[in-house]
């Protein structure tokens, strides 16, 4: 009895979490990623030069949100002949907990360990 009950708590808890995440991620898509594929930016590049520059998702996290909250050419990770292509984002006008779901769900999403396969 004891394993049912526990049974259904984690599938509960599993699908708690799947679809706070996948709200997580519509709310990135339509204030992020929707303009990035207008505009044709691409995001996992975005990513994965975040990712050597700053190694850590904590750091990564910070670096981002300080781009986004002063969106400058001494704050982007991109060269600057990636401004000759592609337009100097905006500020951002959400609040500060937004944001960093936002940020959470776009690290999540292209977390490079989801990529690595495991003999």
């Amino acid at each position: 009895m004891e394993k049912i009950i526990l049974s259904m708590l984690l599938c509960c808890v599993s699908l708690l979490t799947a679809q706070q995440s996948h709200a997580s991620m519509q709310e990135l898509q339509v204030t992020c990623l929707d303009c990035h594929l207008k505009e044709q930016i691409p995001d996992d590049l975005i990513y994965r030069r975040y990712l050597m520059e700053y190694s850590t998702p904590t750091n990564m996290k910070v670096a981002i949100k300080t781009y986004l909250k002063n969106p400058q050419k001494e704050h982007s990770i991109m060269p600057l002949p990636f401004f000759l292509k592609f337009p100097m984002k905006e500020a951002l006008q959400l609040e500060d907990n937004r944001l960093e779901k936002n940020i959470d769900a776009f690290l999540q999403h292209y977390d490079i360990k989801k990529k690595l396969v495991l003999p």
